[in-house]
């Protein structure tokens, strides 16, 4: 194991813009793409991140995650905000995380932030997203079976050659970074071509008992400073 965080639900991308039409380097292979990707990404000291989803569960009592945005920190730390499915009703709730610890402040709690345990709704920590040990990093470079795919244009204005990877993970490697998921997960990665991963895509059994889903995490920024303390 790498010494990558998911979530989360989660997670999981608009990088320093790059000109070049070359998507990659020359000769690099998939698993060499995907380490140094990961590599880039634990070296950096923050991202801006945005997370989307796709063929949800339609859960009248449970809890889902929908989507959202926030900035995620070394070491530990993110803040933001997430859309949610709970009780049947769609909200959003504003989230901090540091040290290990989470508020989130909704109107269905009352006012102010309320502490939580993000596995009592089987979500991760989103602070610990950018963990060297058990973040998305680990993921990365723990996916097996990995294919080179097509070059797409991304970024702003669509300036940006992007070459898609596409692999597989294992629901124990999903659920110890997303804290949620059984089975196989189909993953679909882009990486520009400086080496940053774009965009994690990741489709599976994230909600047991329901049709597999997707949850893409698309990092906007790197080498992200911020300040975040507990509420």
């Amino acid at each position: 194991m790498r010494v990558l965080t998911a979530a989360i639900a989660a997670s999981l991308l608009l990088l320093p813009a790059c000109s070049s039409d070359t998507a990659k380097p020359a000769g690099a292979t998939p698993q060499k793409v995907m380490e140094t990707a990961a590599d880039k990404l634990d070296a950096t000291s923050g991202v801006e991140l945005l997370l989307t989803s796709a063929g949800l569960p339609d859960q009248g009592n449970g809890f889902v995650l929908v989507g959202g945005e926030g900035t995620a920190v070394k070491p530990d730390a993110f803040e933001g905000t997430l859309q949610i499915k709970a009780l049947g009703l769609s909200t959003s709730a504003q989230v901090v995380a540091t040290g290990g610890k989470v508020w989130i402040k909704n109107d269905l709690l009352g006012p102010g932030f309320k502490k939580i345990e993000p596995a009592q709704y089987g979500v991760p920590d989103p602070g610990a997203l950018l963990a060297a040990d058990g973040g998305v990093s680990d993921l990365i470079a723990e996916t097996t079976q990995l294919d080179e795919g097509d070059t797409v244009r991304g970024g702003e204005d669509n300036k940006d050659v992007l070459t898609e990877y596409t692999g597989v993970l294992t629901g124990s490697q999903i659920q110890k970074v997303l804290g949620m998921g059984a089975g196989d997960f189909k993953a679909r990665y882009e990486v520009d071509s400086e080496g940053y991963l774009r965009t994690v895509e990741l489709t599976g059994a994230f909600y047991a008992g329901e049709p597999d889903a997707t949850y893409t995490v698309s990092l906007k920024k790197y080498d992200v400073s911020k300040e975040i303390t507990a509420p």
